[in-house]
Parts: C-alpha cells; structure tokens; sequence
C-alpha cells in the first residue's frame, strides 16, 4: 500500500488545496463566509436526460453573448469560471517554461491552478491603495498570462481601468490579460467588455455564482477573442455542462431572469452599504473597507476569536488573515435582510469584549 501511496506526482504531494468555505468551516445556520446571494430564486426543469448534452449549447452561448454584449464565437460556458481559470494555463502555459502574473491578495485558484499544471507564478502584490503594481509587473520574465481580478476578492476593490489599459497595451503581442469579473453585476460600469475590439489579449471570466444566485449550478463563462476562445475548445472536456445546468442558466439569463438578477444586486448593494455605516460605528473595528461586491472586509485586533464568537452564534464569516496585507482581517459576505440583522445582533454582542 505504501508503494501506492507514493504514485501521486510529487507537484500534486506539494499542493495545498484551497480553503473553500465548505472545506474550511463547516456548521452553522447563517452562510456569511462564501460570498453567494443568499436571494435565491426557483427554476423548473422540463427536459429528458438519457442523451449526452452538447459541449457548448447553442442556446445558452447565444444567451450570455447577448447579455455580454458580444459575439457568440467569443464565448466559452464552463463548470464554473474556475474551469476557465484551468483551460487558459492548460493551454498557453508550457509547463517548466511559462509563468503566469498574480496580484494577492486575490482569488487563490490562479496560484493552485498553476501550481498543479507545474507553471510558476510571478507574485506581484497589490499596492498598500490595493492597485496594481503596473512597474513590477512589466518587469515579470517569461509571462504568458496576467490574472487581475476586478472587483477583486477578497478586497472588493475596482483595479483602476486605466491601469488595466497599461498592461494591456504592454502585453499585446506577448501575454494574455485575465481580467475577473466574477463580481461585475455589483459594479457594472467598471466592466472591460468595452476594451475586448482593442486589445485582442483581453480575456474576460465570468459566472452566474454571485449576482445571479447559482453557486450551486457552477456554471462560469470565458469572453475573448474567437482564436482564444478556440484554443480553449481544444482543451475543455467533451461534455463540461450537465443538461440541467444549461437549462437553468438559459433561464436565468432570460429578460425576465436578468430583471430579477437586477433587482438582486440592488437590494444587496444597499444591504452592503447600511451594514458598512453599521460596522463604522463599532469602535472594535479597527477598520472597515469599501467594497464594490457583495461582501465586507473588517479588520480587528483578533480575527480568530471574532470568527469563532460570530459562529457560536452559528453564522459563519471568513477570517482572511492569511492572505498577504490582511493580517486580522474578516470578510462578510452580504446575506439576506434577516441574516444582516443577525450579524447585527451578534456583533453587538461581542464588540465589548474582543
């Protein structure tokens, strides 16, 4: 059995999973530690499944194209954008040769995806203002891909666009520019959409998680020119979406979904704002950051001991300390109104004492 054991490549022995939420915290009644709308809404299913669906469904191409504003050949349906995340290393990074550009903090799968295709990472932090260090990034070696995630999580800051412009002008012919935008439909004016006609290295990711209420569906979109968006096609499993899947997201991205969709993020950005002027006004809070998401960073003189009173009161929050330039830092995710009340209360609760 031993010898079994040793069979695993030794890149694979050297990997730290990442610290989901349902990996990392269990329990609980009140979910604030994943950053999922907690406003869901209900879908029928109405099809027969015995048939193998197809890779990429026409119709649900042809419905985020539209509601994206581009081309159906420059889109490309995932389980999950985290899957996107994985075909763009898989196919344009030469393992031992490559090396892809991140900025923590920010979303981990970028580093782990990489590290489990044996492609390096180039780690470039964010600026103490949480922009891009433009100048060290210019100066990576080697770089194939530039992840930039905007609203970035876990800080909820918009990357300025300008700087976004900057090193996309600088690796026009050389890399590709990721731009996450996992968390756009809270700030949708900052979306890069617009830049896809002029910088042919522009690739945008995308998923129906957050705004539109379907973690569970795990159901993610890549937006970027045809020739990448083929070269992702050579790559992506033969059946990457479950039937039922697509369904619902067809649904979900009809007129009437998208209005609901709309009205979603409405409640939860002012939601996030009342609880902002709320968190401001607890003294034990040594800082409360703005965000442009559906989540909160608090940082406090003890992370840990505020995530496990939080939780005796069985919510859940996510305690951020590991990440780099967030020493004692929780993160709120923005829940329903009720939920909100009950951070409220227990925050309250505990403010006097840790």
């Amino acid at each position: 059995m031993s010898g079994i054991n040793n069979l695993a490549r030794d890149s694979v022995k050297a990997i730290t999973p990442y610290a989901s939420a349902r990996r990392s915290m269990s329990g609980g009644s009140v979910w604030l530690n994943a950053n999922e709308n907690a406003l869901a809404a209900e879908y029928h299913l109405h099809g027969n499944y015995n048939r193998y669906p197809e890779c990429q469904p026409p119709a649900l191409i042809g419905a985020y194209a539209n509601y994206a504003g581009v081309d159906t050949t420059q889109v490309l349906v995932s389980r999950g954008a985290d899957e996107g995340i994985e075909l763009l290393i898989r196919s344009f990074c030469e393992p031992g040769l490559d090396r892809v550009v991140i900025c923590p903090p920010t979303y981990g799968m970028y580093a782990i995806s990489a590290q489990s295709n044996q492609v390096q990472c180039s780690v470039v932090p964010l600026l103490a203002d949480f922009t891009l260090d433009v100048a060290a990034i210019k100066a990576t070696e080697q770089t194939k891909l530039v992840f930039i995630c905007s609203p970035n999580n876990p800080t909820g800051d918009l990357i300025p666009r300008e700087q976004i412009v900057e090193v996309l002008e600088f690796y026009k012919e050389t890399a590709l520019v990721v731009v996450d935008e996992a968390y756009i439909e809270f700030a949708p004016n900052a979306t890069t959409v617009d830049l896809l006609a002029s910088y042919p290295n522009l690739v945008i990711l995308r998923t129906l998680s957050k705004a539109f209420a379907l973690a569970g569906l795990r159901c993610g979109f890549t937006i970027a020119a045809a020739n990448i968006i083929n070269a992702l096609k050579q790559m992506i499993a033969p059946y990457p979406l479950a039937a039922p899947v697509a369904e619902i997201a067809v649904q979900a991205l009809s007129s009437q979904g998208q209005q609901r969709m709309l009205q979603s993020v409405s409640i939860i950005n002012a939601l996030r704002d009342d609880f902002i002027e709320f968190a401001r006004g607890i003294s034990a809070f040594k800082q409360v950051y703005a965000s442009n998401a559906n989540y909160v960073l608090l940082q406090v003189n003890d992370a840990a001991a505020w995530v496990n009173a939080i939780a005796s009161d069985g919510i859940l929050v996510r305690n951020q300390s590991s990440q780099l330039g967030l020493s004692q830092v929780i993160r709120v995710s923005i829940g329903s109104p009720e939920e909100m009340q009950l951070l409220k209360t227990s925050i309250q609760r505990y403010a006097g004492t840790l």
